[in-house]
């Protein structure tokens, strides 16, 4: 199977997850976009979706899912979202796609996160794909120095020749290089940093169960 098969897989089988009637919570990213186009076939059986993103929200409206404010909303049964990486604790790293901070936000505020990603994002540690964080435009610089103290390679994540910026007005330094041993007290660490908006380290909290699609089907992790 490939890539894209494997992705259709698990956006496919995290259907069973989304309660009728409730409002669900949607990530970001090439996987969540999979799903979003799954859960358009539903979408008269779901009160509506928070978005993690514009191009998320932009999407699921063109399935025509309603997109609410999460000021309205107070509770959600399951956020289901994509990882460029997971443990097998449940640890993740998240914001490639350069949502790491309105995934965080919206994951918050669900009962259950539910991960949908292809096999090869389970990894022994994380680390290797580059930890996004998401800063002030201001203390970009300062806070490149704090981070490289940590061991890794920084770079602020360009996207046309500019720096990229988020849809909450911000930039995203990538650091690369790290060895995560304890996901939860790196990201305690660097959201401690002044200008941090926040670390794509998802620890504190991470996924309660991932559906990872694998050449022999769907397997799924409770944590």
């Amino acid at each position: 199977m490939t890539q894209d098969e494997l992705k259709q897989a698990v956006a496919r089988a995290a259907l069973e997850y989304v309660v009728e009637g409730a409002i669900i919570g949607v990530g970001t990213g090439s996987t969540a976009n999979y799903f979003i186009d799954e859960l358009g076939a539903m979408r008269g059986r779901i009160a509506g979706a928070v978005a993690s993103s514009e191009a998320t929200a932009a999407r699921l409206r063109s399935h025509g899912i309603p997109v609410l404010d999460l000021n309205e909303v107070s509770t959600m049964p399951v956020y289901i979202d994509g990882a460029d990486e997971i443990v097998e604790s449940g640890a993740m790293i998240k914001g490639g796609g350069g949502a790491l901070t309105r995934e965080k936000i919206v994951a918050s505020v669900a009962d259950q996160f539910v991960c949908i990603a292809d096999g090869s994002k389970l990894v022994k540690t994380l680390g290797k794909f580059p930890l996004p964080v998401e800063v002030i435009p201001m203390a970009g610089a300062v806070v490149a120095r704090r981070l490289g103290a940590l061991g890794g390679q920084v770079k602020l994540r360009m996207k046309d020749g500019q720096p990229l910026v988020t849809d909450n007005g911000n930039h995203i330094l990538d650091v690369s290089g790290l060895s995560i041993t304890d996901p939860a007290a790196m990201e305690n660490d660097i959201n401690n940093i002044v200008g941090v908006v926040t670390v794509g380290l998802f620890a504190r909290r991470g996924a309660d169960v991932a559906l990872l699609g694998m050449e022999d089907g769907v397997k799924t992790l409770q944590f």
